[in-house]
């Protein structure tokens, strides 16, 4: 059996990563001319764009009557490799990664874009190369193959 290496749940460090970003945006004064209102539109295309792939992502899911529980991957029934899931691996963490890109243009603070870099490192390292060895595990020679087709983030 693989264990994972967090038990902590994706929008749960969702939620630490913003109030994190807004505390240091809190007490860094100045925004060093980065102006959060010039890229509202931007923005607003960004949430967007991270709702649809969310929302398209659990729904790929569903539809294979599979657990999006990303704490229990060996509970996985089926290996979703259809639909957003050809071009990314990890479309629902791609997802919470660009709602952190969002805040941090929203928060007007830049250097606040050091912490979606810093939630790439933390998920690949003890999210996702964990997830990575239960489905290995679970689908092997199919979960290789996939591998070799689709990319992690995109």
């Amino acid at each position: 059996r693989v264990t994972m290496g967090t038990k902590i749940p994706p929008l749960v460090l969702l939620v630490f990563w913003m109030a994190t970003m807004w505390l240091v945006a809190w007490l860094l004064p100045g925004s060093f001319g980065f102006s959060a209102d010039k890229y509202a539109f931007l923005t607003w295309c960004l949430f967007g764009l991270s709702g649809i792939i969310g929302v398209v992502s659990l729904i790929a899911f569903f539809k294979m009557r599979t657990t999006v529980d990303p704490l229990h991957p060996e509970k996985a029934s089926k290996l979703v490799v259809t639909g957003i899931y050809r071009y990314s691996r990890n479309p629902m963490y791609l997802a919470i990664l660009i709602l952190l890109i969002c805040w941090t243009i929203r928060l007007g603070q830049p250097i606040n874009f050091v912490f979606p870099a810093l939630f790439i490192w933390y998920m690949n390292r003890f999210q996702i190369i964990p997830e990575e060895r239960a489905l290995q595990s679970k689908f092997g020679s199919h979960y290789t193959a996939y591998c070799q087709k689709v990319r992690r983030w995109v």
